[in-house]
């Protein structure tokens, strides 16, 4: 049986690599993964191009697992030689445009999906969910159907971390920071000049150190990425902007971490976005302590997933190597397959049999 699930799974990663599928056009592959499930007899749910499934015996008693990954790729980068939809295997590799991220996590889950879902009297429900626009931490991807999955106790977020367990997250916040000064000519004593008032906050983000620090991270991460100012060499600038990308940890929430920034700092501070959340879950939680007993290590993960969008615990691990995501000729060993199914099951087991 177990043979059977890797099999499928291959076929079905092919399948997808086969299919398209950059970020907001995905549509391709959701129709593959919804009549894969179908045809397997499995009643869906659609939105957009989300799809989602629960084990047959569900019960709205229990509590509910999510399994999660996305079928979106970002594109192609310059330096590939192979075909990035060609899904050849070689060597022991499957090659393909997101067959490490996150294609052999989502296979697999979907394979560990199948194992459970024709057993009754499980401890909890399954929801699969094969979600959109993550690689853009887009709204149309699993944020849009947290509010149709029901109640959820704990998720697994299949990303490639080597079937190791990642326990927590960095959220992610990038500021739109402005100093406005007055503008003059550079010749002689006029104006307010915007890039000599922002270097006290500059310094501020650069040297900065948060009262808490993580046990999984340490200490928040604050980096001065971009910056703009001036239009020729003889006006003093009025305006000086700045980007700045800061990497949250579990000990604050990001609400939080932007308060304590607009307090410090003269300039005007505005977040993109607070969506994406740290988040964490204990290492005592039953689905950590089944992955330990199965010899899996525990660390805190810097990349960010569809795992900041969840105010539930849950937990980052698939098969494959984070390394690999994005690369040219991106890959999958086979044999990272047919451990991600067996891993997720037994995982699996020791909690819902």
């Amino acid at each position: 049986m177990h043979e059977k699930l890797v099999n499928e799974s291959l076929e079905l990663l092919q399948k997808l690599i086969r299919t398209p599928s950059f970020s907001k056009e995905e549509n391709h592959t959701a129709l593959a993964i919804e009549l894969y499930l179908q045809q397997k007899g499995i009643k869906t749910n659609r939105k957009l191009n989300n799809i989602w499934a629960y084990n047959k015996f569900y019960d709205p008693g229990k509590p509910t697992i999510l399994l999660n990954s996305h079928h979106d790729t970002v594109k192609p980068n310059p330096g590939y030689i192979r075909n990035p939809f060609a899904a050849d295997i070689e060597e022991g590799k499957l090659y393909g445009l997101g067959s490490n991220d996150a294609g052999g996590c989502l296979v697999s889950l979907i394979g560990t999906f199948f194992h459970f879902y024709n057993q009754g009297n499980l401890k909890y429900n399954i929801c699969l969910a094969a979600t959109a626009e993550e690689e853009i931490s887009g709204h149309n991807g699993l944020e849009l159907i947290i509010p149709e999955l029901g109640l959820l106790e704990f998720a697994i977020v299949g990303e490639p971390t080597e079937m190791h367990l990642a326990v927590a997250e960095r959220g992610l916040m990038v500021l739109d920071c402005i100093a406005t000064g007055k503008a003059g000519h550079a010749a002689r004593e006029e104006g307010e000049n915007a890039i000599y008032k922002v270097l006290k906050d500059i310094e501020w983000f650069r040297s900065y150190v948060f009262s808490k620090k993580s046990d999984v991270f340490g200490d928040i991460k604050m980096s001065v990425t971009v910056i703009e100012a001036g239009s020729q060499h003889n006006v003093v600038p009025a305006v000086c902007k700045f980007t700045v990308d800061v990497r949250v940890t579990d000990s604050y929430r990001n609400e939080e971490v932007l308060n304590i920034i607009r307090d410090h700092v003269s300039c005007q501070v505005t977040p993109r976005s607070v969506r994406l959340k740290p988040s964490s879950i204990d290492i005592n939680h039953p689905v950590v302590q089944a992955g330990i007993s199965l010899g899996r290590k525990t660390y805190g993960s810097p990349t960010t997933s569809d795992q900041a969008l969840l105010d539930i615990p849950s937990l980052k691990m698939g098969p494959g190597n984070s390394a690999r995501s994005h690369m040219a000729d991106e890959y999958i060993y086979l044999d990272e397959i047919k451990q991600g199914v067996g891993l997720y099951i037994q995982m699996l087991e020791k909690i819902i049999v």
